[in-house]
């Protein structure tokens, strides 16, 4: 599960319809206080049932009211038809706040918080008596930050930012963006299975495009799967996200995923294929494939 927060007019809203668009196959279930809160365009939507609305790819969208621990439930008894569930926060909201709420959903298990900031506006807002708190707040719960809006601001002044939300946000990885456009792959994890990870990638093992670039790499050894995690996770990795499987001497076979500096290790997925396998994902630069691979076979020598 993805909880995606930010001010007002930070574009969640569109950077939601993008992901709709370009899920690569992902079953995405879209959770909203109410379904006029965040506006889903039309010709995504196929029809409507109660508080549900179908959406095109096997997507939907509910509503959980004033309720969303009761909503998630309900969305974690469809767990066989879904593969991630986005919460899109209101622009006032606490993001952490709500990740803490997963805890009480069974099955259900936090991939990253996301939030989205407005190149424009986001410092200025930051210092406003009334609402700066709830800004900064939100800024420094993120383990992924999108500047948006970077088309409207000048280079130099985007440098300056980049530093000043550094400083805001210290765990986080920051990706900048316009008109809210990035990729799903770096927005969202492997969802119920890692194995789909690799099912959007092309066939090819390496991949660039101008919005990011992704390379796959075999892990043939047992690895300290920890170690690893810890590796990726430093922002001299140059990496937004890393997901796979790597069998880890103490846990067995596992899945790891890297977003920001939250590292997840759980047990692999009963039925998937024992085979080491990592994706990574950088936005915005080139990865340096032989630094990656170096951080894996430390991993690997560490079990030596």
């Amino acid at each position: 599960m993805t909880v995606l927060g930010g001010y007002l007019g930070a574009g969640k809203t569109t950077l939601v319809n993008h992901l709709l668009r370009n899920a690569d196959g992902r079953r995405i279930a879209l959770a909203v206080n109410e379904f006029g809160a965040l506006p889903i365009d039309s010709d995504l939507i196929e029809g409507a049932d109660g508080n549900v609305l179908t959406l095109a790819g096997g997507c939907i969208c509910c509503t959980f009211g004033s309720d969303l621990v009761a909503g998630l439930m309900e969305l974690a008894e469809r767990a066989d038809t879904l593969d991630h569930i986005i919460i899109e926060a209101s622009g006032v909201a606490l993001p952490d706040a709500i990740a803490q709420s997963l805890s009480l959903v069974p099955g259900v298990g936090l991939d990253a918080i996301v939030v989205m900031a407005d190149a424009e506006t986001v410092r200025a807002r930051a210092s406003d008596f009334y609402m700066g708190d709830t800004i900064t707040r939100q800024l420094a719960a993120a383990d992924l930050l999108v500047v948006n809006k970077t088309d409207l601001v000048a280079e130099d002044a985007l440098g300056a930012l980049d530093s000043w939300l550094a400083t805001m946000s210290p765990s986080a990885r920051i990706i900048r963006a316009e008109q809210a456009v990035v990729a799903a792959d770096v927005v969202l994890g492997a969802g119920r299975c890692a194995a789909a990870v690799t099912r959007s990638m092309p066939q090819s093992p390496n991949h660039t495009t101008a919005a990011h670039a992704s390379a796959r790499f075999a892990v043939d050894h047992v690895v300290d799967a920890a170690q690893l995690g810890a590796g990726l996770a430093k922002p001299a990795s140059g990496l937004v996200r890393s997901k796979g499987f790597v069998h880890d001497a103490v846990r067995g076979w596992t899945t790891v995923q890297v977003v920001g500096s939250r590292v997840t290790l759980t047990p692999m997925p009963a039925g998937s294929e024992r085979q080491g396998r990592l994706v990574c994902i950088a936005q915005g630069r080139r990865l340096d494939e032989a630094a990656l691979r170096a951080i894996i076979d430390t991993a690997a020598r560490a079990e030596i």
